[in-house]
């Protein structure tokens, strides 16, 4: 690592400048893939708190925003001269959008990115070429519960003032629904081809759920709620961004000029736009929304009391307690023990309590290796480690520290579990190692039926149906961790199971292979507990199955019914942009009973004939109310909490025949208070 640490004293830094600038530092595009960044003073500067965004406007009675993308020149460390980056709003990282559980919320994303791109462009990946705009870009809400058209899908990008778009754009405002539980959910750019270099340029940020429940834990807050978005950056000598054009090594055929890399690590820690930052905090409780940010690194935390003018690491210091991870709440909180793993684009809501550290400076310390295989704290020759992350100051209590009356509750929520034994279809999907045409590395995801992997443009193999359950055995061949992240859904892990990766791979390549259950070499392994909540994307292990369950749709009161077509890929961005990616379709109920939105009200005459709307959270706890515990909301519950909806006897809807067909359960042609109540949980309303 060419950026080696010094000492020094806190530099009070405070929010990271940007200004614009169409010119600026542009990164050089040198193929050394062993560049190293000038050395840099350490811990000089004050890690930067994202703004909180505020609505520019109503769209339908909701929250409106306008979110530009810029070109600015921001300082992302004291020595460096201002570096050009890619910023929403005009900042790195982006402002944190904040909105509550169940409220409507409509963006519309504008690119006002210059013409040409701040990094090297590989046109020969997909999505790319000649004919295709280098500068392009689509938002992508990472664990959004949300309609396809809003999903930000890699081929729905546009160019500036919508100019030019993509096969798949639909739509320049994007509606997100937030019927999910309260959680820390992140946007970033997703360009089918250059998601890579789009992210490593700045377009990422913070967007927070937050519910009634979330409020009466009496969790950290305010001052003492800070996120954490963990990066690696190289930079060139005039504080430009350092992207290599190419790998080290030709592997066979000459690459392209410039070339997609394999994976790649910076040399350089920054934190929320800051390179290697400090944090002064108060002896006190914090909540840190932490997110491993990076193109491909993965992060092995722990935090450790630090000599700071010996640059010497002395005993662990304080526990983290994981409250939350990718889509919310665990249920009780969990004492990390050792290390707290977050790959690519994982999540974790960590409180960490200073009070015992008064005067003390704390690192926060790194050992997973890169590549990552799984193991922490070996040392092989060809990772390339970054151990040190970021400083913690934990001041004298004095007369501004405040009170805490913060707590860390014994329960946190109730996450519904989703039943196994319900599941419709378990899916076999390999992950596979290939070559390109220039021999290349390739990491594809394939089917048991295509165990060699398949291209993004091949057709579609994954269909669930909306409403169905759904297990996805991820079977990794290949020698690294991937975090796999599926878009629409938020999952549950149901473990990982060793199997015979060379038996397997053998007869995957002469065509024979068997059912995955002829190779398992051992019994399944229960997630961590610390895994038991929410996922959307989760770490494959080499040499492992990692089994998770998924269901498409409303669940027990949470998320929404949407159908249509949505990528689920790695999150190594380097992977998906070279064909690590697939597309999923959401096949609709076949007896139609999604064809309208919910909420329903139909009138007649100005009189109210039907209702229909989805059941309400009464207490607030981001679960609806199972009266009869049979582990479901239905039709018994909504009369038990007087919530069933009633019709005008003999009234007709003038809706569609294909409407009222859908409305219509009992057969009679009429729509009465039969049909609502046979319709079971949609014939509800609040």
């Amino acid at each position: 690592m060419g950026a080696l640490g010094a000492t020094g004293l806190l530099g009070k830094a405070g929010l990271a400048e940007a200004s614009n600038g169409a010119l600026g530092n542009v990164p050089t595009q040198v193929a050394d893939v062993n560049q190293t960044s000038p050395e840099l003073e350490k811990w000089v500067d004050e890690v930067p708190r994202p703004s909180v965004l505020k609505p520019d406007g109503r769209k339908k009675g909701k929250s409106y925003y306008e979110v530009d993308m810029r070109q600015v020149e921001q300082q992302l460390h004291r020595d460096l001269p201002p570096t050009t980056v890619w910023g929403y709003e005009g900042q790195y990282p982006g402002p944190t959008i904040e909105t509550k559980r169940g409220e409507d919320v409509y963006v519309k994303w504008k690119n006002n990115l210059p013409e040409e791109h701040l990094l090297p462009v590989d046109e020969t990946l997909h999505g790319t070429g000649p004919d295709v705009p280098d500068v392009r870009t689509v938002t992508h809400l990472h664990g959004a519960n949300v309609e396809p058209e809003s999903d930000g899908g890699p081929e729905a990008w546009f160019t500036q003032n919508f100019e030019e778009v993509g096969p798949t754009f639909e739509k320049k405002t994007y509606w997100y629904a937030n019927e999910q539980p309260s959680t820390s959910l992140w946007y970033h750019d997703h360009a089918l081809g250059i998601t890579r270099l789009n992210v490593y340029a700045g377009l990422a940020g913070f967007y927070f759920i937050r519910g009634k429940h979330e409020r009466a834990l009496d969790l950290p807050k305010g001052e003492y709620e800070i996120p954490l978005v963990f990066q690696d950056r190289t930079f060139n000598d005039d504080g430009s961004l350092f992207y290599p054009s190419g790998p080290e090594e030709d592997e066979g055929e000459p690459n392209p000029d410039p070339s997609v890399v394999p994976e790649f690590f910076g040399d350089t820690s920054v934190v929320n736009g800051k390179a290697w930052p400090r944090l002064t905090v108060e002896p006190r409780k914090y909540r840190f929304r932490m997110l491993a940010g990076g193109n491909s690194r993965f992060f092995n935390l722990k935090l450790f009391q630090y000599d700071e003018e010996t640059q010497t690491i002395g005993d662990p210091g304080p526990t983290m307690t994981q409250i939350g991870s990718d889509g919310g709440f665990l249920e009780k909180p969990v004492e990390i023990s050792d290390r707290l793993l977050l790959g690519p684009a994982f999540r974790a809501d960590i409180i960490i309590d200073f009070s015992k550290y008064e005067g003390q400076s704390l690192l926060l310390h790194n050992n997973a290796p890169s590549p990552f295989s799984g193991v922490a704290g070996e040392d092989p020759d060809d990772v390339q480690p970054l151990p040190e992350i970021m400083l913690f100051d934990v001041q004298e209590k004095n007369k501004r520290c405040k009170r805490d009356r913060s707590r860390i509750p014994k329960r946190l929520a109730r996450v519904p579990e989703i039943n196994p034994d319900k599941a419709v279809e378990e899916r076999e999907l390999p992950l596979v190692e290939g070559v390109d045409e220039y021999d290349r590395l390739k990491l594809l995801l394939g089917t048991r039926e295509h165990p060699n992997g398949l291209n993004w443009d091949a057709p579609i193999t994954e269909d669930p149906k909306v409403g169905t359950t759904e297990i996805w055995d991820l079977i990794n061949t290949t020698v690294d961790t991937h975090p796999i992240h599926l878009h629409l859904v938020q999952f549950q892990v149901l473990g990982r199971r060793p199997f015979d990766v060379d038996q397997y791979n053998a007869d995957r390549e002469s065509g024979s292979v068997g059912p995955i259950s002829d190779y398992y070499t051992g019994e399944l392994e229960p997630p961590a507990a610390n895994n038991r909540g929410w996922k959307d994307t989760i770490d494959a292990d080499p040499g492992y199955v990692t089994q998770v369950i998924a269901h498409f749709g409303k669940f027990k009161g949470l998320f929404k019914d949407f159908t249509g077509e949505y990528p689920w890929h790695c999150h190594i961005l380097e992977h998906e942009d070279h064909e690590m990616m697939r597309p999923y379709e959401v096949l609709p109920r076949e007896d139609g009973n999604n064809l309208f939105p919910d909420p329903l009200v139909a009138k007649k005459g100005g009189r109210t004939l039907f209702k229909i709307g989805p059941p309400q959270d009464l207490d607030g706890d981001d679960l609806y109310e199972d009266v009869n515990g049979d582990d479901e909301f239905d039709i018994e519950d909504a009369i038990a909490l007087g919530q069933v909806a009633w019709a005008y006897e003999n009234g007709y809807l003038e809706l569609s025949d294909e409407q009222v067909a859908a409305l219509d359960a009992n057969g009679d042609g009429e729509l009465t208070t039969q049909d609502a109540i046979a319709l079971g949980r949609m014939a509800l309303f609040g």
